[in-house]
């Protein structure tokens, strides 16, 4: 009994294997295809004296959290300088021909700050590149080359991709010419940190340093990204890489090849995720929307009537499920344009209506932060408080709120530190160090809060846990 059993378990792989292979993609007849459009893109910059410790992202800090987290994967070299010496280095990076006429796709962070960019093809033909734009905001850059008669990629539709599907990209990681790796597409509408204006394509085709600014393709061998991200502790492929949805891209370099640089809508807000536990303290049901936690003076935002605490569900007609959604929708949005912005404030539903402005093209923060006086008596969230100077006040336009002297036990758990300013509790506008107390006095204990708090020039809520007892 036993060798019969065996027999058919044995009969039943063999003839198994051949339909799990047929079930298998079969990339040759994509890569022979599309590998022509496909380059390799090598860049060089002149690196000023005193610039060579100089950090791979030059906006994040080395102690920051996500230091680590994102890395921008161009393979650099070249010879340090010494001193204050001038130097060169070279990086390399991949892209794709979109016109037979010479335009290409790559990375903004692959051609950033070059002097010199040289686009090779696979018939080894090499030619020097012309930047006609770079937008850093989408990390897309847009060359030309002069030369025609070119093979050209063929422009898929992202929407239609689905969490599962085979992908491939083609590229040269570590210099390794016309590499091609494969596999599904991880999810979709990505958020990452700093990258608000893009709905990254999240797979686990291996990327490596190199690949940066290739085609991602599906099945069909179409362009549907481009590849831009990878999340590595080590500087190499870890299992996760991210990419430009292609729609995305196009828009971009549409822009950059009619005016040379890219308008975004804007509105002038400072946004936030809803927790669990601001959604409790707003009375929600649940935590969809983004919640706003700053209006800049002057901003479209301001003029149109926004208000910290509302939660903006809809832009547009556009459902927002999460903050990150609003940035997106918003920057794809025409200035000028006038939109309905549906909002939940204090409870009830409102819509607005806003003329979106143009974003402004620097991004410029001041991080200074209020000092800290003399200490006052804790409240029962532990927060001691003082009252704003006029000097203060004048530095927040003008703003009512309360200096945060020093935090402990809830507050401290929460996130609040000193020098922090709290300008509101729960959509009530914080007037004075006493009418603050009153306030956390009158919430029963249990219960969470929202505190509207000024950290710098950006502003967020913070939810607390009353667990005190009133005093």
């Amino acid at each position: 009994m036993m060798k019969k059993w065996l027999a058919i378990s044995i009969f039943a792989v063999v003839f198994a294997a051949p339909a799990m292979a047929r079930d298998l993609p079969d990339f040759t007849e994509l890569y022979e295809k599309q590998g022509p459009t496909v380059v390799n893109i090598s860049t060089t910059q002149t690196v000023h004296g005193g610039a060579q410790g100089m950090m791979p992202f030059p906006n994040v800090p080395e102690d920051d959290p996500f230091y680590e987290f994102f890395k921008r994967f161009g393979q650099q070299g070249g010879q340090g300088g010494q001193g204050g010496q001038d130097y060169k280095t070279q990086s390399l990076g991949s892209g794709f021909i979109i016109s037979s006429d010479g335009y290409i796709l790559t990375n903004a962070h692959v051609v950033n700050d070059a002097d010199e960019v040289i686009v090779k093809l696979t018939d080894r033909r090499e030619f020097k590149a012309k930047i006609i734009g770079i937008d850093r905001r989408s990390d897309v850059s847009l060359l030309k080359i002069d030369a025609s008669n070119l093979p050209k990629v063929t422009l898929g539709d992202p929407a239609t991709l689905k969490v599962g599907e085979w992908v491939a990209a083609i590229g040269a990681p570590f210099g390794l010419e016309n590499t091609v790796t494969a596999g599904i597409v991880s999810a979709k509408g990505r958020a990452l940190p700093q990258e608000n204006y893009v709905p990254f394509i999240q797979t686990d085709v291996a990327i490596n340093p190199g690949n940066s600014g290739g085609p991602l393709f599906n099945l069909k061998g179409e362009v549907v990204g481009i590849n831009s991200q990878i999340y590595s502790r080590s500087g190499g492929y870890m299992g996760l890489s991210f990419a430009i949805p292609i729609d995305v891209a196009m828009d971009v370099q549409n822009q950059l090849r009619a005016g040379g640089h890219v308008s975004r809508g804007w509105l002038g807000l400072g946004i936030q995720e809803i927790s669990k536990e601001l959604a409790e303290s707003f009375g929600m049901k649940n935590t969809n929307g983004a919640l706003v936690a700053g209006v800049e003076k002057n901003s479209p935002a301001e003029k149109a009537g926004l208000e910290p605490g509302d939660v903006i569900l809809k832009f547009d007609g556009k459902v927002i499920m999460v903050s990150s959604d609003l940035p997106r929708v918003v920057g794809a949005t025409r200035p000028g344009r006038e939109v309905t912005v549906e909002l939940l404030r204090r409870g009830s539903v409102k819509n607005l209506a806003v003329t979106v402005g143009e974003m402004p093209a620097d991004d410029k923060e001041d991080a200074r932060t209020p000092r800290a006086p003399a200490k006052t008596e804790p409240n029962r969230l532990g927060l001691m408080v003082r009252e704003l100077t006029p000097q203060q006040k004048k530095k927040i336009n003008g703003k009512n709120g309360v200096l945060v002297v020093s935090a402990e036990s809830a507050a401290a758990q929460a996130g609040i530190r000193r020098g922090d300013v709290i300008l509101a509790v729960n959509n009530s506008e914080v007037q004075s160090p006493e009418q603050f107390n009153k306030l956390v006095v009158a919430v029963a204990s249990g219960k969470t809060i929202a505190l509207l708090v000024l950290r710098g020039d950006n502003t967020l809520y913070v939810p607390v846990k009353v667990n005190g007892v009133a005093k």
